[in-house]
């Protein structure tokens, strides 16, 4: 028991320091497969993805310059303002993003994929998001306006995919002005599916309300505290065996369930958790830091 108790002690100083490694691969991955749908499906059909990257191309398709350049050029100042607004641990992987991005920008070839501008549309969108929403999940962005997306997500209960969806809108109109709107029809098309397919994989926005019945009232406080989130605390009987326990009410977000079910499961393993989805919460809420 002593040699698995020291085995558990020295696994966690290892896990915390493989975790830097692992997000930094994760953001990795996600520049990849934004500039694979970048690459592969919209700017070989000249349609845009939004954004940053969005303005870059439109600026790219109209002058002949690097989008790629142009993509890290004009999120360098969006970086430093995230760096203010956000924290550094968040824009250093949002700044690995952006430069792993462009470099991959660079090295991938634009083909064209498929002839059908629908079809390009909708898997740059997807491929796009899928990269979008990995990173956000990572701790990290893929920059551009994913940076002015988590300001507001951390101050209003606002769906990451509704203001991307707003602000890359916006960007759209650009092209149906100096373009052409069929153009900006299909590119309106990616930027719905990746808003959608960005509000499935980043859940930080989703609050749920957890209900835990146990018998370890003061371990279970103990751990549940540690996720800064308000507990309510209440006594209850069980309706067959008559026994007095405890329920515990906690409000989270989705994206910290995992922590919570984690620490019900290790502090009481017969304890008993309930999960709602909450749609509307009044007063203060913790949100959660990166």
């Amino acid at each position: 028991m002593k040699v698995d108790s020291g085995s558990a002690l020295l696994s966690k100083p290892i896990k915390s320091s493989l975790r830097p490694a692992k997000e930094i691969a994760i953001i990795l991955l996600s520049s990849l497969l934004v500039a694979a749908g970048l690459n592969f499906f919209l700017i070989p059909h000249q349609l845009l993805s939004g954004g940053v990257a969005g303005v870059a191309s439109i600026i790219g398709y109209v002058s002949d310059w690097n989008i790629s350049i142009l993509y890290f050029l004009i999120n360098a100042p969006l970086i430093i303002w995230g760096w203010r607004a956000v924290g550094k641990r968040y824009i250093v992987l949002s700044l690995i993003s952006v430069v792993s991005t462009t470099w991959f920008m660079a090295i991938i070839p634009q083909v064209r994929l498929t002839k059908d501008p629908i079809l390009a549309a909708v898997f740059g969108g997807i491929i796009s998001a899928i990269g979008i929403g990995i990173a956000l999940r990572a701790g990290g962005s893929t920059g551009g306006f994913d940076i002015v997306g988590s300001i507001v997500t951390r101050r209003r209960d606002i769906a990451m995919g509704n203001i991307l969806f707003v602000m890359n809108g916006l960007v759209i109109l650009l092209l149906g002005f100096y373009k052409s709107w069929d153009l900006a029809l299909y590119s309106m098309l990616s930027t719905f599916v990746k808003g959608k397919v960005v509000d499935m994989i980043h859940v930080g926005h989703i609050k749920v309300t957890c209900f835990i019945i146990t018998k370890k009232r003061d371990e279970m406080l103990c751990r549940l505290r540690k996720l800064h989130h308000g507990i309510t605390c209440l006594h209850s009987e069980g309706g067959y065996s008559e026994e007095r326990n405890y329920t515990l009410m906690t409000v989270t977000t989705r994206y910290e369930l995992a922590a919570v079910r984690q620490a019900v499961t290790e502090t009481d393993p017969k304890a008993f958790m309930n999960v709602v989805q909450s749609t509307e919460i009044l007063g203060r809420f913790a949100r959660p830091k990166n």
